[in-house]
């Protein structure tokens, strides 16, 4: 009798996706964690240094971030229509979307920061404590500034990223993240002969370090592709292009605006129950949002790959972009669930002083929120590289209205319902965070495989 071992049968060309994947999308997983160490830097030495003023960065940054999600959909733009612009050889094309990603984004960023810079009434209008609304203002009248230089770096890094060189993108960001955790630790602490600043002196790190990250990238940009002529024609406009990428970009904005405003109201209505259990939602929304660095590079590498499939109209090549960025996410969103449940205690500890009055309360709370963040992870997943391959094939409208949907019909009432009718505090708001990612990452997947890859190359 013969026995027939069972077999796993896996997509063909299934290694070559996934090393093409990895060669692109590790060292943008790289960079955007290095990016995001540069805000985590912050928090963590907020942490050791105030309870109030690590409330305050999480209810600063929870405005900005919200505000540079929306502006950063134009940079975001520029990647897949530079990809499809370098598989048809178009290097015309690659300057002008480019060029006029650049104008959106410096309009955009001139627009938002100096109304930034009296923050406070707002923070007050919506019910937060009257000292770290103070302290929040504090650090948005200088962190404010670096929206513009933040906005270009989006702008560089998905032309980059486009171009397929990304491990300048991760190098660029490291040194600029051991910038900012030098300056800020001297300017927090009062280090280094230099004064003591408290959460100014981590608004002026973050200036600093993204500036420089800022003039890394274009002085790259111009050393290497002298072809593309970067700065030829550079303050003419482009109604065509900009067009182009507004139409793109806007929805890009709009739906990571509607993601973003979900975590940022949620963090006030976390503000609404007491301090500390906003200083604990901020602790676990930076691990949560740490590791979801790893799907935004992953995702971000499906854009280029889905964009480049597209521009050949390879309908086969898509569908195993799919598959291979999906079953990627899922085993990083696996390991980060059992990271947290294991290691739940110790990983809240890292950002709270050991002296600190509230640190006991701080971690039963903390951890409590890192619980409901393992739940999340792998439906938040799911739904950032949906968004990823969705941008790739400039599918951007609909998946706008789909995120809108699930975030704020059904991921804010229930977060709100079960934190605060059904009397459960922050673990309720979390879980409601849940639902609404559970039910984006449904649509946008199904839209893409009924959709998207049905009609690549038709």
């Amino acid at each position: 009798m013969t026995v027939i071992a069972p077999q796993i049968i896996l997509p063909k060309g299934w290694v070559a996706h996934s090393r093409d994947l990895a060669w692109l999308g590790v060292p943008l997983i790289g960079s955007n964690l290095a990016q995001y160490l540069i805000h985590l830097t912050d928090v963590v030495l907020l942490g050791w240094y105030d309870i109030q003023a690590l409330a305050a960065i999480t209810l600063a940054t929870a405005l900005y971030f919200m505000i540079f999600l929306l502006g950063a959909g134009f940079g975001w733009a520029v990647m897949p229509l530079v990809a499809a612009a370098v598989e048809a050889d178009d290097h015309t094309q690659v300057r002008r979307v480019t060029r006029m990603g650049l104008w959106l984004s410096v309009a955009f960023g001139v627009a938002v920061s100096i109304p930034m810079m009296w923050a406070e009434p707002f923070f007050l209008a919506i019910g937060q404590d009257p000292q770290v609304s103070a302290l929040a203002q504090d650090y948005l009248t200088i962190g404010a500034w670096a929206m513009i230089p933040g906005l270009m770096v989006v702008v560089l890094r998905a032309l980059l990223a486009a171009l397929e060189r990304t491990a300048v993108i991760l190098w660029a960001t490291l040194g600029a993240a051991a910038v900012n955790a030098l300056i800020g630790w001297a300017l927090i602490f009062g280090r280094l002969g230099l004064p003591e600043m408290g959460i100014a002196g981590a608004a002026w790190a973050a200036l600093g370090s993204t500036i420089l990250m800022g003039l890394i990238l274009l002085v790259y940009v111009l050393r290497h592709f002298p072809a593309y002529r970067m700065t030829q024609r550079l303050w003419r406009p482009d109604p065509g292009a900009m067009a182009r990428v507004f139409r793109l970009g806007a929805p890009i904005g709009l739906t990571s605006l509607a993601e973003g405003a979900l975590f940022s109201a949620s963090a006030v209505m976390v503000g609404w129950i007491g301090a500390v259990e906003l200083a604990a939602h901020g602790i676990a929304m930076q691990l949560a949002a740490l590791t979801f660095m790893f799907h935004i590079g992953l995702s971000q590498a499906a854009t280029v790959r889905a964009g480049r499939a597209l521009g050949r109209g390879d309908r086969g090549n898509l569908r195993q972009v799919g598959l291979t960025a999906i079953a990627m996410s899922l085993v990083i969103g696996i390991l980060t669930v059992l990271s947290f449940v294991t290691f739940s205690e110790n990983l809240i500890g890292l950002f709270i002083g050991p002296n600190a009055p509230a640190r006991e309360a701080l971690l039963q709370v903390g951890v409590s929120l890192l619980f409901m963040a393992a739940l999340f992870q792998l439906m938040d997943a799911m739904q950032v590289v949906a968004l990823g391959l969705l941008r790739g094939v400039q599918d951007t409208a609909i998946p706008m209205v789909l995120a809108v949907i699930s975030y704020w019909l059904v991921g804010m009432p229930s977060g709100y319902a079960l934190g605060f009718v059904v009397g459960w505090g922050a673990v309720g708001v979390w879980l409601g965070l849940v639902i609404g990612l559970a039910v984006a990452a449904v649509m946008l997947l199904a839209r893409f495989w009924l959709r998207s890859v049905r009609i690549a190359g038709a």
